[in-house]
């Protein structure tokens, strides 16, 4: 196993906020979603806001219709398998139902060392630095995933 693993971010603008009745149908997949990641191959870990709700509900920005989705994965492999082959695919198809089209990058990859948890700042950091400099050994898209770093 290496010393790394794979954080991911992704972000997205509401059409409505999380209470409005439009916006239901994804907020009640929340959890079954989530519960699908956690029992996963390969999910390590995700961001959730103090009372262990989805991270869809911590505040990064002052617009209330921006919200996030952080975990770390074992492998890119791994966080594909989930994204691409489960009933999340279902819920990523019907996303311009719920969400605004992206004006910015909408999702950042990078390695962290096995064990490291980071926070939303940290993962809005490398997202912010994806939109400026472009990808690289340590911000990268989705697709095509970087391979870790050497040396473990």
């Amino acid at each position: 196993m290496s010393g790394y693993q794979l954080a991911q971010l992704n972000v997205a603008r509401l059409r409505h906020p999380l209470d409005d009745e439009r916006t239901s149908e994804f907020v009640d997949a929340l959890d079954p979603i989530n519960a699908l990641a956690e029992a996963s191959p390969g999910f390590v870990w995700r961001l959730t806001d103090e009372s262990g709700q989805s991270s869809s509900y911590v505040d990064v920005s002052d617009d209330p219709l921006f919200i996030i989705n952080l975990s770390v994965w074992e492998s890119p492999e791994h966080l594909r398998a989930f994204v691409y082959r489960t009933d999340h695919r279902d819920f990523l198809r019907r996303k311009a139902e719920w969400f605004r089209p992206h004006q910015r990058p909408f999702a950042v990859c990078w390695w962290v060392p096995t064990g490291h948890r980071p926070d939303e700042h940290e993962a809005m950091t490398r997202l912010d630095r994806l939109e400026r400099d472009g990808p690289s050994d340590d911000v990268f898209p989705f697709r095509p995933p970087f391979p870790p770093p050497p040396g473990e």
